[in-house]
């Protein structure tokens, strides 16, 4: 749990930090960047809530 907070959360700086980035420069590459950072934060944040589903299924059974 604390690996995909952990993960989730340095994910979620990194495309700020991007995206920040972005408009201080107006350099295009750091919009492609940040897209493909929150990309993963999302599927890194469905795995954290698919590990959360299946420990409450398995205290359920």
């Amino acid at each position: 749990m604390l690996i995909f907070r952990l993960v989730f959360g340095l994910l979620l700086v990194t495309g700020v930090l991007c995206f920040a980035f972005y408009v201080a420069t107006g350099d295009v590459t750091w919009r492609q960047r940040g897209v493909f950072v929150v990309k993963w934060t999302v599927v890194v944040a469905l795995g954290f809530f698919a590990v959360l589903i299946l420990e409450r299924l398995a205290l359920m059974l």
